[in-house]
């Protein structure tokens, strides 16, 4: 489940012992390093790793079908450079989980005529409760709304969608300096991402659908240190949330006659928005530094309704 990825905010004066784990030992900042970039990554990222992405056809099911199941998202671990804040003087413990299930259903309604074709609209919604994990509570709500049709031929099918997702998570995030020394506090995250896709698949056969979906993808977040201790808290402003490109390439299955299986690589390879009146100094070319994400996930789900 998802997590602690965020970090101490450079707000706070860096230590001399400040927490560096030992695989980071010797970690030496290279000379382009920006404290705002790194903070920005580590604001984009966790809400990247939680984005709802298709794991589906452009049609999901047919007219008057569902599914019930769950998603799993591979959480990619972050290397010593993304953990490292601070100037390299203190690492993040991001590194606690690999996987983020998310339950989800879906449904088709009935379809719509539109002129030789029918649009087939469907929606999904997916939840994780508040389950204690490592010390954190995360609760993220995903919904996703769209539409699919075939076009040319019955294989060929086409599609739009629309997705968001809401975060919350709550627990000791940041981390002290000296965790044997320094107090522990509540923190909280939060973050949305929201984006439109559009998706091209091609039924092999009845119960096989590799498929294509590229769109764009906003991020929004916001970071609360040290949450049950006002008169010590902070705020650490993420200056360049993501917005850029998201893209999925997976195979939607039936392989059985109500189990649904579903696989895709995703991938948000790089971008950010600007806010307004914010100092433009510390952008770099690469936007990727903002906030990237190459991952995998699937789909496990019994089909509901089908003949």
């Amino acid at each position: 489940m998802l997590v602690s990825f965020v970090w101490v905010t450079s707000l706070l004066s860096p230590v001399a012992n400040a927490a560096l784990s030992e695989d980071c030992q010797g970690l030496v900042a290279p000379t382009d390093y920006n404290e705002q970039v790194q903070q920005d990554f580590l604001q984009n990222f966790p809400a990247l790793s939680a984005s709802l992405s298709p794991l589906h056809a452009p049609i999901p099911h047919k007219p008057g079908t569902g599914s019930i199941g769950i998603d799993f998202s591979v959480i990619p671990p972050l290397g010593c450079d993304r953990r490292a804040v601070l100037n390299y003087t203190k690492t993040e413990d991001t590194n606690k989980s690999p996987i983020l299930p998310r339950p989800r259903v879906s449904f088709a309604f009935k379809p719509l005529s539109l002129g030789s074709n029918q649009l087939i609209p469907y929606g999904s919604f997916g939840f994780v409760p508040p389950v204690p994990v490592n010390g954190t509570y995360n609760t993220i709500a995903s919904v996703e709304l769209g539409a699919g049709m075939n076009v040319f031929n019955p294989q060929l099918q086409t599609g739009f969608r629309l997705h968001a997702t809401l975060q919350r998570t709550v627990g000791n995030i940041a981390g002290a300096f000296e965790p044997e020394v320094d107090p522990e506090f509540d923190d909280m995250y939060m973050s949305s991402t929201s984006g439109a896709d559009f998706m091209i698949g091609y039924a092999m056969n009845k119960s096989v659908t590799p498929y294509l979906s590229v769109g764009l993808t906003e991020v929004q977040s916001f970071f609360w240190i040290g949450d049950n201790d006002a008169s010590g808290a902070t705020v650490s402003n993420n200056l360049h949330p993501y917005f850029g490109p998201a893209i999925s390439l997976g195979v939607d299955a039936l392989a059985a006659e109500r189990l649904r299986l579903g696989g895709e690589f995703y991938t948000a390879p790089g971008g950010y928005s600007q806010l307004d009146g914010v100092d433009n100094s510390a952008d770099v070319e690469q936007a990727s530094r903002y906030g990237s994400i190459y991952t995998a996930r699937f789909r496990l789900a019994y089909e509901l309704g089908r003949d």
